[in-house]
């Protein structure tokens, strides 16, 4: 009896390993194939929903934008005084970022409501770039509030604290440390990669984080979730320790004072522009579940995406950068010398 268990275990291990194999590479090629699908799926219910319709608000703004940006950067980097101040290198590094995130936006948006296949690396760069100019964005915003608070706390050492030198380096570590996790993922993905590249029919940056595996997906939420927080309790801790040290001086006295005015615009802006991270972190968090309707997913990505992520990129040109004495000093300063121009040229 007992030499016929032991022979029983020996002929059947093998088959129960073989038969654990075949099951977990079955599992494997079922959801690499509803992943591969996913992409075709979520056209059909963009042609479904006419979601391509969202071009044509997302091509206004971003060409609202991309008249303003260009102008406010000439104005910023064309005069030497307004260049040797952390608050304008901070403002036109904003502004760089937004305008690279808008035209890499735009260009994704056409090419998925245009039906374009895109290879699947192609789209792998174009997320790794998004995210990275979003989050420089992000983290150039937390440092504008930093460097105001530095400038009320420390008025006497703020030039040497932060001189367009330091702050060069400070801009450069920023671009660096907003690149250096979306590049790391890609190369980690590339190098586990079992499966051949494949034609997305659409590109998007949910789908294309999406592709990871689910434990990947929860250190992606994780380190996005860590990321805002820490922007967001530094913006806060400065806020309030400004609002604590300036309390005594009457600038908040009257409803609308310059410093009133100046922190709703700015919270708006923030707010604005910390929105479109947090629904996508939501998003992320949800690829996963089954009992979501695709349709949803779509609408609420589509949304995000060509509305929600751009509005706070066409605001800021006209709150933050208009909004700036020095800026619209020296933008009228220079309409003037043109119109002086032509007239001289006409006579």
């Amino acid at each position: 009896m007992v030499a016929r268990t032991l022979l029983e275990e020996v002929v059947n291990t093998p088959l129960r390993k073989t038969h654990l194999t075949l099951s977990i590479w079955s599992d494997k090629m079922a959801s690499s194939t509803s992943i591969a699908n996913l992409t075709q799926e979520w056209q059909e219910s963009l042609l479904r929903w006419h979601l391509s319709y969202f071009l044509i608000p997302t091509t206004v703004i971003t060409l609202a934008t991309l008249l303003a940006n260009p102008v406010l950067l000439a104005c910023i980097f064309l005069s030497r005084a307004l260049r040797q101040e952390t608050r304008y290198l901070l403002l036109a590094n904003t502004l760089a970022a937004d305008t690279l995130f808008l035209l890499l936006n735009l260009a994704t948006v056409i090419c998925n409501a245009a039906w374009v296949q895109m290879p699947e690396l192609v789209c792998e760069l174009i997320t790794a770039a998004t995210v990275a100019l979003y989050t420089c964005v992000i983290f150039t915003i937390t440092l504008m509030v930093v460097d105001t608070y530095a400038a009320v706390r420390w008025p006497l050492r703020y030039h040497n604290l932060l001189s367009p030198g330091r702050t060069h380096c400070i801009l450069l570590g920023v671009w660096l440390l907003a690149a250096i996790y979306p590049l790391s993922l890609m190369i980690i993905t590339e190098v586990e990669r079992e499966n051949p590249r494949e034609t997305l029919a659409v590109c998007l940056v949910l789908i294309s984080l999406g592709f990871l595996q689910v434990k990947n997906i929860g250190a992606i939420n994780i380190h996005f979730f860590v990321a805002a927080l820490f922007c967001a309790v530094v913006i806060s801790f400065c806020y309030i320790r400004l609002y604590m040290v300036t309390r005594t001086q009457g600038i908040w006295r009257s409803r609308f004072s310059r410093a009133r005015v100046t922190l709703l615009v700015h919270g708006v802006l923030l707010l604005l522009y910390f929105s479109p991270g947090v629904v996508f972190i939501l998003e992320l968090s949800l690829f996963q579940k089954t009992n979501i309707s695709l349709d949803l997913r779509v609408w609420i990505c589509t949304v995000n995406m060509c509305v929600f992520m751009l509005l706070p990129r066409a605001l800021a040109p006209y709150l933050y950068g208009l909004r700036y004495r020095e800026i619209s000093d020296s933008l009228m300063q220079r309409l003037h010398q043109n119109k002086r121009l032509s007239e001289l040229t006409v006579s």
